[in-house]
């Protein structure tokens, strides 16, 4: 049995002194490891940008607290535990929440001028007192415990602190929290717009009803033209646009750090599920940071956390609340603060990403131009047979991902991200202040900011498989907050339409026009499309008696075209082996996006009413025809 134990009875300083021992040198003496095991993780971390400790945990030859003694036995510090003896909050003036953050270091005790700060990190002692503690008198003794155990004291002594400035990152005049939740600007001007329309409605009730009609077929083209223009940009150039950077790839010199947030709110089932899938991948573990992201108060959640395993690299970071907002962008900005990774990126609950993704990401971030600050992966449904709903819901998102989205970066226009399978430049994502912690659909909005800021998005062909909302008003609450946050992107980014062409171009200013603003009102005015079936049923149509029979026909024919590009893009779409099965049901399709307008009127009343809610999806609904934690199908071509 080996013995690390290394334990002074009571704080006093203590200093590094006698002759210096390897780590490696420790564990090998203590039987930890033998000479043949240090050599190999020697080895490796020349590739690993990893500390040797970590390598050698991530190879299961030791523990991580195992690592902690050794390193406590290595620099002769004293070992703590602190969640068995936190420190007061009253030390916490003494280092800002900065400090803190960057150096991974808590001021634990205070006996006169003599301040003990536990690090996890002793080797980076020389710097610890310069840079945290500038000309400070007192005399800094470094104690030593475990990483996790640093970060939940950052919280409790500073969490507050840092949630508050978690919901305020963006700067304002590109976040929308500055509107006032409950003022009634907003309110007035819907009372207004519901006042006139119901007026003109009442005077000249189908010249009015004929504008909006003819408003809808406007919006209606403008998708339209998109959706053709992106679908025959992605047949005449491919599935995935040519990288930024037309270098060959090669393999990185070392491989980097990397950090992915999770942020789980209300996870009853989803961890053990989550923790299978993400172990199948095969990026260096000792490289690896899951930060699973906890709202303060959820109770299911941490319940759920405290009867799993978790492994090695998995990290747990609890947001603590700070007034009412309770956002995944606003846990997002307070998680970033804890990662360790210099690059960022961020998957659901539910989410299966293929086991070589971030092997890809490191591999096309090292080849890429600088200014490409960010890498969206593809997003694909692992429960597609559950039923209709989930089988049209596979049939849009292989339209969108496959189809549409490529063609968009095909043309050059702002590609609006996707709320997982993101993956980031850690420099660029902290420049540009992380995401709006109010924005409900965070991910779009930063695609735009990303844009604006001269930063690039490339897509990449690695899918991440995920659960399909199969239920009709779960689907409706998520689609209602996509929309919502679509039109909240929009106001934001169009208070400033001169700025916004100067920084994107008159181009993509189009581009977000059609893909925020046209998107929003397709379905909202769809209801008004649908009264071109009218005449099958006997019915006159208003447009007949406003701009005659003839011009009736010719719109209606257009909105057959419409929806026959929609369904044979749809069916273009899923032709590949894998979705084959559901062309049959992209006949089906605008039976479905009935739904969509439903969602439409509920994202414009919380619009109006609670623009910040956040209509939170449920994850791991049990069916027996998507069991959690099944084997992710391998990537095949469309």
């Amino acid at each position: 049995m080996s013995n690390l134990g290394l334990e002074l009875k009571a704080p006093s300083p203590a200093r590094a002194r006698g002759r210096y021992r390897p780590l490696g040198r420790i564990l090998v003496d203590a039987g930890l490891i033998d000479q043949a095991d240090l050599v190999h993780a020697l080895e490796a971390q020349r590739d690993l940008d990893a500390p040797l400790g970590e390598i050698l945990v991530a190879q299961g030859l030791v523990s991580r607290s195992e690592v902690t003694k050794a390193l406590a036995l290595q620099h002769q510090i004293q070992q703590v535990d602190l969640d068995a003896d936190p420190p007061k909050p009253m030390l916490a003036r003494h280092l800002s929440a900065e400090a803190s953050l960057h150096h991974k270091i808590v001021p634990w005790r205070r006996m006169g001028q003599t301040l003990f700060v536990a690090t996890s990190r002793p080797d980076t002692l020389h710097t610890l007192t310069r840079d945290a503690f500038g000309n400070s008198d007192r005399d800094i003794v470094p104690v030593l415990a475990e990483p996790a155990q640093i970060n939940r004291q950052i919280t409790a002594l500073y969490g507050t602190e840092l949630a508050k400035r978690a919901a305020e990152r963006v700067p304002p005049h590109e976040s929308c929290r500055t509107w006032r939740v409950a003022g009634p600007r907003r309110r007035i001007w819907a009372a207004g717009v519901i006042f006139v329309a119901s007026m003109l409605f009442a005077l000249l009730p189908a010249v009015t009803f004929t504008a909006f009609v003819l408003w809808a077929l406007f919006c209606s083209t403008m998708i339209m033209t998109l959706r053709l223009s992106a679908f025959l940009a992605r047949c005449l150039w491919g599935n995935t646009p040519l990288p930024s950077d037309p270098t060959a790839p090669s393999l990185p010199t070392r491989w980097p750090k990397v950090s992915v947030l999770v942020p789980l709110l209300h996870e009853e089932e989803i961890a053990s599920a989550l923790i299978a899938r993400l172990s199948q991948l095969s990026y260096p573990k000792a490289l690896l940071q899951v930060v699973l992201v906890l709202e303060e108060g959820d109770q299911m959640t941490r319940d759920t956390i405290a009867r799993t395993e978790l492994p090695f690299w998995f990290d747990v970071i609890e947001v603590p609340q700070a007034g009412k907002l309770r956002t995944k962008p606003r846990a997002l900005n307070y998680a970033l603060e804890f990662c360790s990774g210099s690059i960022i990126g961020v998957w659901d609950a539910e989410d299966a990403p293929e086991a070589e993704q971030i092997n890809r990401v490191v591999q096309h971030f090292d080849t890429a131009h600088k200014n490409v600050a960010c890498v969206q992966g593809v997003l694909d449904f692992y429960n597609a047979r559950t039923n209709w709903i989930s089988r049209c819901f596979t049939l849009e998102y292989a339209t969108w991902w496959r189809v549409i989205l490529p063609g968009v970066a095909h043309l050059g226009l702002i590609i609006p991200l996707g709320g997982t399978t993101l993956f980031f430049r850690r420099a660029a994502l902290e420049k540009l202040r992380g995401w709006d912690s109010h924005n409900v659909t965070e991910d779009a909005d930063l695609g735009v900011r990303l844009a604006r800021h001269g930063y690039k998005t490339d897509l990449l062909p690695t899918v991440t498989y995920e659960e399909a909302n199969f239920r009709a008003w779960p689907w409706i609450k998520q689609r209602s907050r996509w929309l919502k946050g679509f039109l909240i992107t929009w106001v934001v980014h169009s208070r400033a339409p001169l700025q916004l062409i100067r920084d994107v171009g008159l181009i993509r200013f189009l581009g977000v026009q059609v893909l925020f603003l046209a998107t929003f009102c397709q379905f909202i005015f769809a209801p008004l499309l649908w009264s071109f079936c009218l005449p099958l049923f006997g019915a006159a149509h208003p447009v007949q008696t406003t701009l005659g029979a003839d011009v009736f026909y010719g719109l209606f024919g257009y909105f057959l075209f419409a929806e026959i590009l929609n369904i044979s893009v749809a069916m273009t779409a899923v032709s590949g082996p894998q979705h084959r099965h559901l062309i049959p049901w992209a006949i089906t399709l605008p039976f479905y996006f009935i739904l969509g307008s439903f969602a439409a009127y509920k994202a414009l009343y919380e619009f109006v009413v609670t623009p910040f809610y956040w209509d939170k999806t449920e994850h791991g609904v049990p069916h027996k025809s998507s069991p959690i934690g099944s084997k992710v199908p391998p990537l095949r071509p469309p």
